[in-house]
Formats: C-alpha cells, sequence, structure tokens
C-alpha cells in the first residue's frame, strides 16, 4: 500500500516519517518547529506541535498519532488525545497535541522525535440497533471489575 504524504513548507528539510527498526510498527513524526526556536511545554501544559506534513490515507484506513515510549518514560511527555486520529478524509497538516505530566519544562526544537503515527486498518461495520444483547460472564462489571491482578 501507498500513502501519498506532502511536505507543506514549513516542514521541507525534515526526516521523513521513519520507523527506527525493521519490527517497528509507528513512523516517527519529527517537529517542524521554526529553525532557532524552541516551543516549551511547561510541566501540567500541553501544546499542539505542529509536524510540517499532511496525508491522503486511503479509504479504509487512519493514521494514529501515539506517544513515544521514551518520552513517557523518561520525561513524562505523552500525546493528550493518544491516540490522535487523523481520517482518511483530513488534507490539513499533521499535528500532535503533547501534554507534560513531568517535573520539568519539556523543550521542542525542530526536528525533534516527538510522536509517533500508526497507519491502520479501520473496519467498515453497520451497528445494528436491538431490545437485548447477550449474556457473558462479564455482564456489565464496568471499570475494575475484573481485578488488578
Amino acid at each position: 500500500m501507498t500513502v501519498r504524504f506532502k511536505w507543506l513548507e514549513h516542514g521541507r528539510g525534515l526526516p521523513l516519517p521513519t520507523r527506527q527498526s525493521k519490527g517497528a510498527s509507528g513512523y516517527d513524526l519529527a517537529a517542524a518547529v521554526a529553525e532557532g526556536q524552541t516551543l516549551v511545554i511547561a510541566p501540567g501544559a500541553f501544546g499542539l506541535v505542529p509536524c510540517g506534513f499532511a496525508l491522503a490515507l486511503p479509504v479504509g484506513y487512519e493514521a494514529q498519532i501515539r506517544p513515544r515510549s521514551g518520552l513517557a518514560a523518561r520525561l513524562g511527555v505523552t500525546v493528550l488525545n493518544a491516540p490522535g486520529t487523523v481520517d482518511a478524509d483530513y488534507r490539513g497538516e499533521v499535528k500532535a497535541i503533547l501534554v507534560n505530566h513531568g517535573t520539568g519544562p519539556f523543550e521542542i526544537r525542530r526536528g525533534d522525535r516527538i510522536a509517533q503515527m500508526v497507519i491502520a486498518a479501520v473496519p467498515d461495520i453497520a451497528l445494528v440497533e436491538v431490545d437485548e444483547l447477550e449474556e457473558t460472564e462479564r455482564g456489565n462489571g464496568g471499570f475494575g471489575s475484573t481485578g488488578i491482578s
């Protein structure tokens, strides 16, 4: 499958989103912050980080914008709406909404790898309204109902 990719003017010169290993699912996304500028996300704050490109995904696919595990584990920085969704009919700039759960300011410079993008199939399903649902062992047990161990 191919996905059409277009650099926006402020993204030109950045590395193409790339998987960092053969088995990686996600394509690392670089920040399209202006050269010489620093975007700072304070502890407890969030910010919208431009990636400098747009996509034309095939119908039946989405791009999920996910956190980079290293940023989350080391610095407490993650994607606020994880995973963020880029729909097949969206043609605007891909951006990542990052939140800083860490204790210090998170500084972002041009080209920093700030998130990852996973392209996934989206099945075309039909919701069917019914009066009753089949019973299961769990039933309507909600959050935490299956225990913690």
